[in-house]
C-alpha cells in the first residue's frame, strides 16, 4: 500500500465534488501570512545509507555508560530472543482484543501472562496490565475503596517508603475523588516502617494500607505485621512489589495470616528496555473477593461446544470500559506490547532463571556496597536486610558528585535530596545481574576521584573509623 493511499484522479474527484478546485482553494481560509511558501529548515533528502549512518553518529554522542542506578528502572538482561519473537506482526501491530474470537493467540498470550504473574505472586487473579507501576498503586487505592466493605472513610495509609513518583502520581489520580492519602514516616535507622508506630492508628477507620516489598530504598518491611495490622483493623493490604524480588521473597499471597488483598508494580524488569523512560506497564493481582473489583483485561480460558479450548474477555463486558463514572476504571487500553516482552521473558528464563537473575543482583549490589563504602566518608545508611538497592551518604551535595560521574560516562545513583532533605548528601544505588566486577571497581576508582576532586576527602588518606 502507497504512504499516499489517494492518486491524482481521486483528489481531483473529490475537490469537484466538494466544490474546490484546487487544494489550495480548499484551504483558503488559512492566512496567507501563515503558509510556508517552501520548507527552508529542512534539508536535502538523505538516502537510507546516509539516515544509518547519521543516526549512528548520533546514538554515540550519548555513549554507552555503566548504570548503576535503580529507582524503579532496572537494567536487566534480557535474551535477544524476547524482542525478536515481540516484534513479529502478529504480536507488534495487534492492538488489544476487542473481539474475543477473532484475537485468540493474543487472548492466549495474555492468559499465559496472568497465569504466571498470579505464581509469581501467589495471589488469585491477575489482569492484563495498566499504563506502569505507579497508575497501578492508584488503581489498586481505588479498588480498596470501593472493595472495602468494613470501612466506610476513603483515606488510605501510605508510607514514605514507597517510591515518590508513586505517591504523586496515587494522589493526584485520586485525589479529585476525595480520598485522602495519609503518609506514615520511616524510621531513620532502619529505613523502614516500624509496625509499632502505626498503633497511633489502631481503631481508626482506614481503607488499606499500603505495603511496598523492597521498598524504595531496597530495605525489605516486616510485611507479615503489617499485613496483619492492616486485617486486625479492617483495612485491606496493598502490596507494591519488585516482579524480580518475588523469585526470592515470600509472594504477597502468604504475607502475614491471610496474605494481601491487593498487589501491584511495576513489569519493566521483565523484558521492558531502558529507552529514555519508557516504556513500562503495570500489573495488578488480587484475591479473588476483591477481582469484580479489578480494571483492565481480564482472559478466561475455556471450551466451545466441539470441546476446542477457546480464550475470551470474562467478567467485564467490553462496554463496562466507557461507562464513564459508572465503570471499574476509565483505563480502556494497556500495555499489551510490554506484555507480550514479559511472557516470553518469563517462559524463557523460568523459575530458575528469575532466581539466578535475582540472586545475581542481590549479590553485585552487596559487592558494590562494599566497593563503595570502602572509600573514606561514603557510608551505608539502612544497615539492614535489603534486596536490589542500597542508600550511601556522601560527604559533599550528591548532585555534583553524579554530574561529574555521568561525564565519565558512570550513571552513579539516585539524588535523594529533593525527596529526603533527612537524610542528607544521599544516594540511591542498585547493581542488576549484568553489573560486573571490573565495572563496579571502576565505579568505586571514579567516584573516589571525584570526591577528592570537590573537596570531600584526601583518596585513600583517611581512614574509616
Amino acid at each position: 500500500m502507497p504512504f499516499i493511499p489517494h492518486t491524482e484522479d481521486e483528489v481531483q474527484e473529490m475537490l469537484a465534488a466538494i466544490g474546490a478546485a484546487s487544494i489550495d482553494e480548499l484551504f483558503d481560509e488559512i492566512p496567507a501570512s501563515l503558509r510556508l511558501s517552501q520548507l527552508d529548515g529542512i534539508p536535502t533528502a538523505m538516502s537510507e545509507m546516509e539516515i544509518t549512518q547519521l543516526m549512528g553518529k548520533r546514538a554515540q554522542l550519548d555513549g554507552q555508560p555503566l548504570c548503576f542506578i535503580g529507582a524503579g528502572a532496572y537494567d536487566h538482561h534480557i535474551p535477544a530472543a524476547v524482542w525478536q519473537l515481540t516484534t513479529r506482526g502478529e504480536f507488534y501491530t495487534a492492538y488489544t482484543p476487542y473481539q474475543a474470537e477473532a484475537s485468540q493467540g493474543t487472548l492466549q498470550l495474555l492468559y499465559e501472562f496472568q497465569s504466571m504473574m498470579v505464581a509469581l505472586t501467589g495471589m488469585d487473579v491477575s489482569n492484563a496490565s495498566l499504563y506502569d507501576g505507579a497508575s497501578a498503586l492508584a488503581e489498586a487505592v481505588l479498588m480498596a475503596v470501593r472493595g472495602n466493605r468494613k470501612s466506610k472513610s476513603m483515606r488510605v495509609l501510605i508510607p514514605r517508603t514507597v517510591h515518590p513518583a508513586y505517591r504523586r502520581v496515587v494522589h493526584n489520580i485520586v485525589k479529585n475523588q476525595q480520598i485522602e492519602m495519609i503518609e506514615l514516616p520511616f524510621d531513620t535507622q532502619t529505613g523502614a516502617i516500624d509496625p509499632a508506630s502505626l498503633e497511633q492508628y489502631a481503631g481508626d477507620d482506614f481503607a488499606a494500607l499500603v505495603i511496598p516489598q523492597p521498598n524504595f530504598f531496597g530495605v525489605l518491611e516486616d510485611v507479615d505485621a503489617l499485613t496483619d495490622w492492616a486485617h486486625a483493623n479492617g483495612a485491606l493490604a496493598i502490596g507494591v512489589v519488585n516482579p524480580i524480588a518475588l523469585a526470592l521473597l515470600t509472594p504477597p499471597g502468604l504475607w502475614g495470616e491471610a496474605g494481601a488483598d491487593i498487589c501491584c508494580g511495576e513489569g519493566q524488569p521483565l523484558g521492558a528496555p531502558l529507552a529514555s523512560g519508557g516504556p513500562y506497564f503495570g500489573f495488578l493481582c488480587c484475591k479473588q473477593t476483591q477481582v469484580r473489583q479489578m480494571p483492565g483485561r481480564i482472559i478466561g480460558r475455556t471450551l466451545d461446544l466441539d470441546g476446542k479450548v477457546g480464550y475470551t474477555l470474562t467478567l467485564q463486558a467490553r462496554e463496562q470500559h466507557i461507562r464513564r463514572s459508572k465503570a471499574t476504571s476509565n483505563i480502556c487500553t494497556n500495555q499489551g506490547l510490554m506484555v507480550t516482552a514479559a511472557t516470553i521473558h518469563m517462559a524463557l528464563l523460568g523459575t530458575e532463571g528469575l532466581e539466578r537473575a535475582a540472586a545475581a543482583s542481590f549479590q553485585n549490589t552487596q559487592q558494590l556496597v562494599d566497593a563503595l563504602t570502602a572509600i573514606p566518608s561514603v557510608d551505608l545508611l539502612f544497615d539492614q536486610p535489603a534486596f536490589h538497592e542500597r542508600v550511601l551518604r556522601l560527604p559533599v551535595p550528591a548532585k555534583g558528585i553524579l554530574r561529574s560521574l555521568a561525564a565519565h560516562n558512570v550513571l552513579g545513583g539516585f539524588d535523594l535530596s529533593g525527596d529526603y532533605p533527612e537524610l542528607g548528601n544521599a544516594i540511591l544505588v542498585c547493581a542488576t545481574e549484568k553489573r560486573t566486577a571490573d565495572e563496579i571497581e571502576s565505579y568505586a576508582q571514579k567516584l573516589e576521584r571525584v570526591i577528592q576532586l570537590q573537596g570531600g576527602v584526601t583518596c585513600g588518606l583517611v581512614p574509616k573509623e
